[in-house]
């Protein structure tokens, strides 16, 4: 793959994470601010201090700009580096086409991106945590995800050298159980953070939770669907255009 296909290829990531930005916008605005709003309301309920100084930033503008700007941002950069992965991918991982490794790519990142740590460390929402642990929280997190890439990635590549000896079939199961035990191990050895509140609606945690996944599974859904799309149309325009010729010489 020369450089010109891989400076399209990364421009059509970044288009297609700002169109998957913009889808997962839309989730997080309807589907999670109006659970932001309420725990906000009830840590203020809660809140013993009624005399703050005034907030740098207006919960209106966390709500509209401030959110709009962190998911698009967030679209287009993991846009471009899932088209330089594409780059590497395609072709590596399987007789797959462009649309297949697009779909695969997404698939990969929702899983070790977000699931993967999600389970170990998921998001909570204003009034629950304790602000001393934040940042050894951040860190863990980002810990988490570190791990179950590259665990992720050590698993696609044990299992390509696998497969002459195993099969297909057989070196897939092995390394996706050692993905899973491996990131088993690292949930049981990580240390685990329980600060919810116990007058803290089980409820509204539960659907904050289901809200941060779901905007992410929609982010990487349509980035799949777009980038795989967009792909094809570039790096297989020999075929389409020879499509129409061959149906005219048939008839």
């Amino acid at each position: 793959m020369n450089s010109i296909s891989v400076r399209a290829l990364l421009v059509r990531g970044m288009l297609a994470g700002l169109i998957a930005g913009a889808l997962a916008l839309a989730v997080a605005y309807f589907l999670g601010e109006s659970r932001v709003d309420a725990a906000i309301a009830l840590e203020e309920a809660h809140s013993h201090d009624h005399g703050g100084g005034e907030e740098l930033v207006s919960r209106t503008m966390q709500a509209t700009g401030g959110l709009a700007t962190g998911v698009l941002v967030f679209g287009v950069a993991v846009g471009g580096i899932a088209a330089l992965v594409f780059c590497y991918a395609l072709g590596r991982i399987g007789d797959f086409g462009p649309r297949a490794t697009s779909a695969l790519i997404a698939g990969a990142a929702l899983l070790t991106v977000y699931v993967v740590p999600f389970l170990k460390y998921p998001a909570n929402p204003p009034a629950v945590g304790n602000p001393d642990t934040i940042g050894k929280r951040t860190t863990l997190f980002f810990l988490m995800v570190a791990l179950s890439v590259l665990l992720a990635v050590a698993a696609v590549i044990i299992g390509k050298r696998l497969a002459p000896r195993l099969g297909n079939w057989n070196a897939t199961v092995v390394a996706v159980a050692g993905f899973v035990l491996l990131i088993g191990l690292s949930y049981a050895f990580l240390p685990s953070f329980d600060e919810v509140g116990k007058d803290f609606p089980a409820t509204l945690l539960w659907e904050f939770r289901l809200s941060t996944l779901a905007v992410q599974a929609t982010l990487w859904t349509v980035f799949g669907v777009v980038f795989g799309y967009l792909t094809e149309r570039l790096l297989t325009p020999a075929a389409r255009a020879a499509t129409p010729r061959t149906a005219g010489a048939v008839s």
